[in-house]
């Protein structure tokens, strides 16, 4: 079994930063790409940002230039920088991972999530 575990959200006033960061846990080979989601009160979940093993990045269009994600294969750890925070960037960030299990099965896995919320 593979757990998701996540850390550092909290409250921080507009113009401030956070950094989010998830560890995978458990029976994992290989980790492929992992991924920070978010959703807002009564709106769908979406995504923020994703990285390949070879940390090859993508980011939804809101957040370029001032969100960064980044990972430490090692440590089975996905990081998000988070710079310059909006009110509209206040939402349940949840991580996700892509993983191969140590039995060779490959499965998607989701963290619990973490408030991040920003006072205007």
């Amino acid at each position: 079994q593979v757990q998701l575990v996540e850390s550092g959200g909290g409250l921080v006033q507009a113009g401030g930063f956070l950094r989010l960061s998830c560890a995978a846990t458990g029976s994992i080979f290989r980790i492929n790409a992992m991924g920070w989601y978010r959703q807002a009160p009564g709106k769908q979940r979406e995504l923020v940002a994703t990285i390949t093993h070879g940390s090859i990045t993508n980011y939804q269009d809101s957040v370029k230039g001032r969100f960064t994600i980044s990972r430490d294969n090692a440590k089975n750890t996905v990081y998000l920088q988070m710079n310059s925070l909006k009110p509209e960037d206040t939402a349940v960030y949840y991580c996700n991972a892509d993983v191969l299990t140590g039995g060779l099965s490959r499965k998607e896995y989701w963290g619990q999530g973490t408030q991040v919320t920003v006072s205007s």
